[in-house]
């Protein structure tokens, strides 16, 4: 393990800071601010996603692709304008662009009616414009409906039949079941005890139709829940793949070469506990970092002993203990904030 300093080369490599900063944004102040304190470091940035929020915004440039807009249905039916990435017959989705959370106010969160309509309409969307590979990130869904919406966009099932899709995520959730993607997920998303009962019903059948249209049984499959059952119906009626979301972005960010002849990498996200030992983007960091020091940063941090026994040479909390929620997201006591952080370095 190398110890800290002199350095030379210092990789900015963040996650998003959710509610308040992207990844770009995150990276950016980081390194504005290393390379006012310490003008002879090579700081080098490279947000990150791990297949949820932020992945279009973090692999559209990574991969030389143009950002593309689309109307279509928010999880309640409602017109959103959506961003997607293309390059040459590659399309770069993030399903929360069309059924995500961050649509709805919580009084307006409920399973039971929203439904994943607009991320069939943002596939066919990108189809139009001569997509054929999909690279889907999963995640931040306000839906439980295995899927269902997507599949009632008329003709999604021909248009897509010849297309390769790459799903992006890093949790294993059954379909249903205890650990599945309606008891485990659904009441985050505004469903009550009874609401649950109802999903789990609703998902079961759904998981019936899926087997009889087209041969494959998403109950038997251990990430088919992912993103409230979206994942099974990708797999089912598109042949589609699972890949680690982290991993698959570090490739395609080409992390390992960024990274070569580093002597610091920084890593961060809005809060950081033992979930952050679960597949996100600092893990998978930390994970690649070929015996590099990997400093944590982090809006908040909590469990603190576990995360230094992962590895992490260094832990430095953003927001100070005192500092309420709303005001540490406010942008500009945030950068304010970072800026600070990135003194401690």
């Amino acid at each position: 393990m190398k110890r800290f300093g002199p350095y030379r080369k210092v990789v900015v490599a963040p996650d998003s800071f959710k509610g308040c900063f992207s990844a770009q944004e995150v990276a950016s102040t980081l390194a504005s601010a290393l390379r006012g304190l310490h003008p002879d470091w090579e700081v080098v940035e490279n947000p990150l996603a791990d297949g949820g929020e932020g992945t279009v915004d973090v692999l559209t440039p990574a991969l030389g692709g143009a950002f593309r807009l689309a109307v279509v249905s928010d999880p309640l039916g409602r017109p959103v304008t959506a961003r997607y990435g293309l390059l040459d017959d590659t399309a770069i989705i993030e399903v929360a662009e069309a059924c995500g959370l961050k649509y709805l106010e919580p009084s307006e969160r409920n399973p039971l009616t929203a439904n994943t309509y607009g991320v069939g309409e943002l596939l066919m969307a990108a189809r139009k414009e001569g997509a054929r590979r999909f690279v889907v990130g999963l995640g931040g869904t306000a839906t439980c409906d295995g899927g269902a919406g997507m599949l009632q966009v008329p003709g999604i099932r021909e248009a897509l039949k010849d297309c390769t899709f790459e799903l992006l995520c890093d949790v294993d959730i059954p379909f249903i079941g205890p650990e599945g993607a309606v008891r485990r997920y659904a009441p985050q998303k505004g469903a009550s005890p009874a609401d649950v009962e109802v999903l789990e019903e609703r998902m079961k059948a759904f998981a019936g139709t899926l087997l009889s249209e087209t041969g494959v049984d998403v109950l038997t499959l251990p990430s088919a829940g992912a993103a409230g059952g979206l994942a099974g119906a990708f797999i089912a009626c598109f042949g589609a793949e699972n890949r680690s979301g982290i991993d698959r972005i570090l490739d395609l960010t080409g992390f390992d070469a960024v990274v070569e002849g580093a002597d610091l990498i920084i890593t961060g996200e809005g809060k950081s506990d033992r979930q952050t030992l679960s597949g996100k983007v600092a893990l998978g960091v930390l994970r690649r970092s070929k015996g590099i020091p990997v400093v944590l940063l982090s809006g908040r941090i909590e469990d603190a002993e576990a995360l230094s026994a992962a590895g992490f040479s260094r832990l430095i909390q953003v927001s100070p203990d005192t500092l309420p929620l709303a005001e540490a997201i406010i942008p500009s006591v945030a950068k304010a904030n970072l800026r600070k952080a990135a003194e401690r370095i």
